[in-house]
C-alpha cells in the first residue's frame, strides 16, 4: 500500500467516526451525559457521594435524568474535560441534543486515535511499514471497532488506550511508564484488571530475567503513585470508602448474561426453552426470541450459583492460559495473553455485557501483526463481537438497521454465541502452539557465540 493510499484510508475511517458521533447510541449515552455535567461542574471528587452509614450512593442528575456512577474516577474526569468544553463552547448552557451526544463520545474517539498511532508506531518499529499500516487499519476501519465506539457510544477506548501504552512500554523496556499505563487502564474501567497478569508478565519477561524484578517493583512503584495521583481528588473530598463501595457492588448483576453473546447465553436460552415448551410447543419455545435471564431464577429453580461456576470456570481459563503464555518474550504473545484473558472472562463468567469483548478485537490485531497464525482468529472474533452488538442495537437503539434475529431460525444470538465457545477453545489451540513456539526460542542454546536473544534484534532497533 502507498502512503497515499494509507492516508486516504485513515482519512476514511476519520469520516466515518465523525460523522457517527451525533447518532445516539445505546442508553448508555446517556448515563455518560449526566456524568460529564456533573463531573464539569464539581470534578469527580464528589460523584460518588461522601460518607454516610450505610455509605451513600449519590444519585446525579441532569434535565430529571439521575442515575448513580459506578466507573472509577478516570472515566468520569475525561467525560468532564469533554463537559466543559461543550460548556464553554455554548456560553455557559448545556444543551441536551446531538451536540451533547458528539461532546460525550468524543473522548473516545480520541482514544481510538490514541491507540491507532500507538499500534502503527510500534508495529513499525518492530515490523516494518507494511506490518504497521496492517496493523493500524486492522484496528482504525474494523467494524466492531467502529461500532463499539463512535457509533454505539461504548466507553471502551478509554481504557484500551493505556492497556495498549502498557504492553508497548514494557515491551520498548519503559518498566515505569508501564506502570502508569496500568493505573490509568485501572483507574477507567473495572474490566481492565482483567489483563493485569498480562501487563505484569510483559515486563517480566521482557528484557530477560536479569532485572526483572528491578522492572516489577519500578512499575509496581509507578502505578501506585499514579494510582495515587488520580484517586488525589476523591480522597480529598472523604469519598474513598463510597468509591470502593461502589466497586464492590459491580458484581451484583442479577442477570445471567447481560446481552452477552456467550456460555451463560446459552444456559438461559435453553433453560426458557425447556420450561416454555410445556405451554408453547417444542417449535415454538425453541425457535423464540431469547432474553436476559435472572440469576436469583436460576436458583429458585434449583440450580447451582452460575455466579460461582462462571468464577471457577474463569479462574481456571486464565491459569491455564498465563501458564500457556508463561515464557512470553515479545510484544506480540504479551497482546496475545491479554486477548485471551478478556475472550475467557467474557465467555465464561456470569454477568458480562454485551461490549466486553472490545479489548480482545485490538489485541488479537495486534497479536495478528507479529503473529501470522492469529489472523483469522482476529478476523472470527471481530465478527462475533460485530454481530454480538448489532443483533441487539443495530447501529443505535433509537436509530435501527439490526440484523434480524429470527433468521436463523433459532434465535441469532444464540448461534452467535455459539460460534463465540468454540471461538474461545479454537483461541486455547492457538496460545498453547504459541506459547510453545515462545518457550522454545526461550530454551534455545546459544548458536556462534551468542544467545537466541542477542541473535535476534533488538526491541529498540527497527527491523
Amino acid at each position: 500500500m502507498t502512503g497515499t493510499q494509507f492516508r486516504a484510508a485513515l482519512l476514511f475511517g476519520a469520516v466515518i467516526r465523525l460523522a457517527a458521533l451525533p447518532m445516539p447510541g445505546t442508553h448508555d449515552v446517556g448515563v455518560w451525559k449526566i456524568w460529564s455535567y456533573v463531573a464539569a461542574r464539581e470534578g469527580v471528587g464528589r460523584l460518588y457521594g461522601v460518607g454516610g452509614n450505610p455509605l451513600e450512593r449519590r444519585l446525579v442528575s441532569l434535565h430529571g435524568a439521575e442515575t448513580t456512577v459506578d466507573y472509577p474516577p478516570l472515566a468520569p474526569a475525561e467525560l468532564g474535560i469533554a463537559g466543559r468544553v461543550y460548556r464553554w463552547l455554548n456560553h455557559g448552557g448545556y444543551p441536551d441534543d446531538t451536540r451533547l451526544i458528539a461532546a460525550v463520545k468524543t473522548p473516545a474517539l480520541l482514544a481510538d486515535a490514541g491507540v491507532l498511532a500507538i499500534l502503527y508506531y510500534s508495529v513499525r518499529r518492530l515490523r516494518g511499514e507494511r506490518r504497521a499500516q496492517w496493523a493500524a487499519l486492522a484496528f482504525w476501519l474494523n467494524p466492531a471497532v467502529l461500532l463499539a465506539g463512535s457509533i454505539l457510544g461504548y466507553l471502551d477506548p478509554l481504557f484500551l488506550l493505556p492497556v495498549v501504552a502498557a504492553l508497548v512500554a514494557a515491551t520498548f523496556g519503559w518498566p515505569v511508564w508501564a506502570g502508569v499505563s496500568s493505573a490509568a487502564a485501572f483507574l477507567t474501567k473495572p474490566q481492565a484488571i482483567v489483563v493485569a497478569p498480562a501487563l505484569a508478565l510483559a515486563v517480566w519477561n521482557i528484557g530477560g530475567r536479569k532485572g526483572a524484578v528491578r522492572r516489577v517493583g519500578a512499575a509496581a512503584a509507578a502505578a501506585a503513585a499514579a494510582g495515587a495521583l488520580i484517586l488525589a481528588p476523591v480522597v480529598r473530598a472523604g469519598a474513598l470508602p463510597n468509591l470502593l463501595n461502589t466497586m464492590g457492588r459491580l458484581g451484583a448483576h442479577d442477570m445471567l448474561s447481560g446481552n452477552a453473546c456467550n456460555l451463560w447465553w446459552i444456559v438461559g436460552y435453553l433453560l426458557r426453552a425447556y420450561y416454555s415448551m410445556h405451554d408453547m410447543g417444542v417449535w415454538a419455545a425453541f425457535t423464540a426470541p431469547t432474553r436476559i435471564l435472572a440469576i436469583s431464577r436460576v436458583v429458585e429453580l434449583g440450580y447451582p450459583n452460575p455466579r460461582i461456576i462462571g468464577t471457577l470456570l474463569t479462574l481456571a481459563a486464565w491459569g491455564w492460559g498465563i501458564w500457556a503464555a508463561r515464557r512470553a518474550g515479545d510484544l506480540w504473545m504479551a497482546a496475545a495473553l491479554a486477548a485471551f484473558l478478556v475472550h475467557a472472562y467474557v465467555v465464561l463468567s456470569a454477568q458480562v455485557h454485551e461490549n466486553h469483548l472490545f479489548a480482545a478485537v485490538p489485541l488479537l490485531g495486534l497479536t495478528a501483526a507479529g503473529r501470522r497464525s492469529y489472523l483469522w482468529l482476529f478476523a472470527a472474533v471481530s465478527a462475533i463481537f460485530a454481530l454480538n452488538l448489532n443483533l441487539f442495537y443495530g447501529v443505535g437503539e433509537d436509530v435501527g438497521y439490526a440484523i434480524p434475529r429470527a433468521l436463523t431460525i433459532v434465535d441469532a444470538t444464540v448461534v452467535v454465541a455459539i460460534a463465540n465457545c468454540v471461538a474461545l477453545v479454537w483461541h486455547a489451540s492457538v496460545l498453547k502452539r504459541e506459547g510453545r513456539r515462545a518457550a522454545s526460542a526461550a530454551d534455545a542454546p546459544a548458536t556462534t557465540g551468542c544467545s537466541t536473544a542477542a541473535a535476534r534484534p533488538p526491541v529498540s532497533a527497527p527491523a
